[in-house]
């Protein structure tokens, strides 16, 4: 049995089923872990998100930003971008409410031995073990029966950061943030969310989330995508894997028990102009 971890697909459906190939995964005995944003902007979000779900108990996902935004257009908690999504495939698809409902009863955290898997980031506050536990609270309401209203409240970027005294919608919408949106926040964990790009991007006063100092997560493997411009990057406790598939680079695979990588190139007519 083996685990392989990938980065952001975003509906690049020919590059999944190449990098499956080269892994030579097998569904009855291995595991895929994805690190969110299975769909948005490559252009068979349908066709991915239809595979991902058949899959079964041998995919873990999280969810990204990209699979947050198609459950808000589809519940009327955000506009529809319209010009680079490729979401609507999915919004008219026959079995629409049947990928939309697997898709929000998946988590923001997953925690496994010593690897934490989240699509963003952690803020330097919490310990892998307390982001599960803050990942139950969103899943809680984005799986319960007044999800709806949970998704019309999630939309925003304030509160920039972390209190245990924060509750409600604003406690939920720290949370998703952090886990599905954080490049850059202050070493107390203030987010920024309008820099983008290479790490000398950072705003003043910010740093990369992960380099924050005393960082209560320092000792949990934490395995992330969201960041395409870090490229891919393998250190003894963080496997960022985003490698900007859609940007024309590659879809990479981890094989966590020996971290070997296994990547394909971006398929083509999957590629868009290159936009950090």
């Amino acid at each position: 049995m083996a685990t392989y971890a990938i980065g952001d697909i975003q509906g690049c459906y020919d590059a999944l089923s190449r990098l499956l190939d080269a892994c030579a995964f097998d569904r009855a005995k291995d595991k895929i872990w994805l690190v969110g944003d299975l769909v948005n902007r490559g252009p068979k979000s349908l066709k991915t998100l239809r595979l991902i779900k058949s899959l079964g108990a041998s995919a873990v996902t999280v969810l990204g930003n990209h699979d947050l935004y198609l459950l808000m257009v589809a519940e009327g908690g955000a506009k529809f971008r319209g010009k680079d999504d490729t979401i609507q495939g999915i919004l008219d698809a026959k079995d629409r409410d049947e990928l939309l409902d697997w898709l929000r009863k998946q988590p923001l955290c997953h925690t496994e031995g010593n690897f934490c898997m989240v699509h963003a980031g952690l803020l330097p506050q919490w310990t892998a073990a307390q982001a599960r536990e803050l990942s139950r609270e969103v899943e809680v309401a984005l799986q319960g029966n007044n999800y709806r209203e949970f998704i019309l409240n999630l939309w925003g970027s304030e509160p920039a950061g972390w209190s245990d005294d924060l509750s409600g919608w604003q406690r939920l919408r720290v949370i998703v943030n952090a886990m599905t949106r954080m490049r850059f926040c202050t070493p107390e964990g203030i987010m920024e969310f309008k820099a983008k790009g290479e790490l000398v991007n950072a705003p003043a006063g910010h740093l990369p989330w992960f380099d924050a100092p005393n960082r209560q997560n320092i000792d949990s493997v934490l395995v992330t995508g969201h960041w395409s411009a870090l490229g891919l990057q393998i250190t003894p406790n963080r496997l960022a894997l985003d490698t900007g598939c859609l940007w024309g680079g590659h879809l990479t695979a981890l094989r966590l028990e020996d971290r070997r990588v296994f990547q394909v190139d971006c398929s083509s007519g999957e590629a868009l102009p290159l936009k950090r």
